[in-house]
């Protein structure tokens, strides 16, 4: 492999647009949220065209795989022609909120919250975001 056919793993996710930096896919590859073959990778790991990777990011799991090499940020139609998202529907982003969010609707003219209804609404909220 020539210098330049040499893509960091931390480098390509912020290209395609997983994530918003550089640092925060480095992070994430630290923290053990990035896989290959079920085995925690480095930042510095070498992407080849066709591996698959197991990224986890909050409540959202994505599963991809290499279809071309991204050495640029660029646009999110561009970014898209990159990877081939492999995740399967129920593990969506969408699919999960669409049934799994509670509706935190206050009626109108109720006033402001007690402190019993700030507890449940926060309790709520923090079980929408802790990974099952």
């Amino acid at each position: 492999m020539t210098e330049t056919e040499k893509l960091r793993i931390d480098k390509y996710l912020w290209a395609i647009r997983l994530f918003k930096t550089r640092s925060l896919a480095t992070d994430a590859c630290k923290a053990g949220r990035v896989k290959l073959k079920g085995q925690n990778i480095k930042p510095s790991a070498i992407v080849k065209v066709g591996d698959v990777y197991q990224v986890s990011k909050g409540i959202e799991k994505k599963i991809i795989e290499v279809v071309e090499l991204s050495y640029n940020r660029t646009d999110s139609p561009t970014a898209l022609t990159k990877y081939k998202d492999l995740t399967p529907v129920e593990d969506t982003h969408a699919f999960k909120s669409m049934f799994h969010a509670p509706s935190l609707k206050r009626d109108r003219g109720t006033g402001r919250p007690t402190k019993k209804d700030r507890r449940e609404t926060d309790d709520l909220i923090g079980g929408m975001f802790e990974e099952e």
